[in-house]
């Protein structure tokens, strides 16, 4: 029989871990992390810790339709505001290479929907494709350009590797084996699309729109 007291000690260790992941800034999904999201999507344990992260001002906040979670701020006053305006221009600033990204590797791919968490991308199929049509080597090599990813290559092999190397860096990819050219995206994609939408809700402005006066600034 197991040790009540053993299993008490082994489920606050798991919530000290889940909360130590949400306060380093960690997008929590299935893909990322499979053990932390349990934890999370158990209404028992999320309320243990959501009562642990109140007492800090912060909250177990969630994107994705509740599939990822996040931490935000409990309550905003003005330095919380200035944390929050200078992360939501990270994610602006990176927001056109991203978005031109995705519509590079769904077009490549011939895929009706955008990426999403879970969605595996074959790097070695898709570097082929690229290859094979001169629309996709443009757009690749403009994308690698951008600030956010910073190539100088004019080789298609090193620009994608490049950018994907980077997105696993930003936690929109996981490589869950180094031996293998295949990727995972996270839940922070769909996170994104929800910036994404609120950014034209509320700014009124279409991404393209946002690409045309964006992109000399974002160039290197």
């Amino acid at each position: 029989m197991s040790n009540p007291s053993q299993s008490v000690q082994s489920v606050l260790v798991g919530q000290g871990a889940v909360i130590e992941s949400l306060l380093r800034g960690e997008f929590i999904c299935r893909t990322s992390n499979e053990e932390a999201w349990r934890t999370l999507k158990s209404s028992t344990t999320r309320d243990s810790v959501e009562q642990y992260l109140n007492q800090i001002n912060r909250t177990v906040a969630s994107a994705g339709e509740g599939e990822v979670f996040f931490c935000g701020y409990q309550q905003l006053g003005e330095n919380e505001r200035k944390v929050i305006s200078s992360q939501f221009r990270d994610i602006c600033n990176g927001l056109i290479p991203l978005v031109e990204w995705l519509v590079l590797v769904q077009e490549a791919s011939g895929q009706d929907a955008p990426l999403s968490e879970g969605a595996a991308v074959r790097l070695s199929e898709l570097q082929m494709r690229i290859e094979d049509t001169p629309a996709f080597r443009e757009q690749l090599a403009k994308i690698s350009h951008y600030r956010l990813f910073g190539s100088s290559s004019t080789q298609v092999d090193a620009q994608i590797k490049l950018v994907f190397k980077r997105l696993v860096e930003l936690g929109y990819l996981l490589r869950p084996n180094a031996e293998k050219q295949i990727y995972i995206a996270t839940g922070k994609l769909d996170y994104l699309y929800e910036v994404i939408r609120f950014i034209d809700e509320t700014e009124g402005l279409s991404l393209e729109a946002q690409a045309e006066t964006a992109i000399q600034r974002d160039l290197i």
